[in-house]
């Protein structure tokens, strides 16, 4: 076969609410995640052995990293299959900032797993893959199937939801990164909430939607912020862009998302915001 080319997108936390630290050293959750349509690019193709070659705005970021999550889940994927290590060359076209709360390398692991499949042509479906890919991290599993789910337990048990409508959105990360380890230790230090999952909204409709999740939280933005007050600062700023229905952090930082009634509005927000912080990593885009 031919290389193979795919999006690794980009997860985004809708709401995030977190248990206290539980026994095996995990804390619960319960989260509303959707998936945007940008984020980093793939390509597979059969070669003598296997090789990860990284590109793109924030390659440097992983130079030197042979334990990156995309040649762990394709060298798992050998062992699960019988064939050993595949003699695959990988191009990771890296797009999306590192340690920015968007899921980046366990989606880039979930694209590098099917599009892996596809070329050495292994029988393997997606529920297999996502075997495999609960191995590399709790969130593989739902950035492997890139579907808005809500997730539970330790974020990998999905209800998948086709209700969710997409949203107009603007993602904006202000250039510094968040280390998920130390954002959770500064969440025990403090009060911890609960991991509850809340009541749907009476419907799905967009504003509806936007209107329930202002309800909701994320129970690592405070902490995250403490850590990095740049996340404070992206919070504020990007909340008083026209437009603007809802401004909250996914997952543990640094990005910060924020909901519109439009993807126009969202990408009117994104040219001003562009122009006052080029520094700033800022994409308009719809989640689903």
């Amino acid at each position: 076969m031919a290389a193979v080319s795919g999006l690794a997108p980009a997860k985004v936390n809708l709401f995030l609410h977190v248990g206290p630290l539980e026994a095996d050293g995990y804390h619960p959750l319960a989260s509303l995640v959707a998936f945007a349509d940008v984020g980093d690019g793939l390509t597979v193709e059969r070669a003598d052995r296997l090789s990860l070659t990284v590109t793109g705005s924030f390659a440097a970021a992983l130079d030197g990293a042979d334990d990156n999550l995309v040649l762990r889940a394709v060298r798992a994927l050998g062992i699960a299959a019988g064939i050993g290590e595949p003699g695959l060359a990988i191009t990771l076209d890296k797009q999306l900032p590192v340690a920015a709360g968007l899921g980046g390398g366990s989606s880039d692991a979930g694209a590098a797993l099917k599009l892996s499949r596809d070329v050495l042509g292994l029988a393997l479906d997606d529920a297999a893959l996502a075997g495999i890919a609960a191995g590399i991290g709790a969130d593989g599993p739902m950035c492997l199937h890139a579907r808005a789910a809500w997730a539970e337990g330790r974020g990998d048990v999905l209800t998948f939801e086709n209700g969710l409508p997409p949203l107009p959105a603007l993602l904006v990360n202000p250039g510094v990164p968040s280390a998920t380890g130390g954002v959770y230790r500064a969440l025990d230090a403090g009060t911890t909430g609960r991991a509850n999952r809340p009541a749907p909204p009476s419907d799905w409709r967009a504003s509806t939607v936007i209107d329930w999740l202002a309800t909701q939280r994320n129970d690592l933005q405070a902490p995250a912020v403490t850590l990095a007050p740049a996340i404070g600062e992206a919070l504020s700023v990007t909340a008083a862009l026209p437009g603007v229905r809802l401004t909250r952090m996914s997952g543990s930082g640094a990005t910060v998302f924020a909901l519109f009634d439009t993807i126009a509005a969202a990408k009117a927000a994104g040219d001003i915001l562009g122009g006052d912080r080029p520094d700033w990593w800022v994409r308009p885009t719809l989640l689903r």
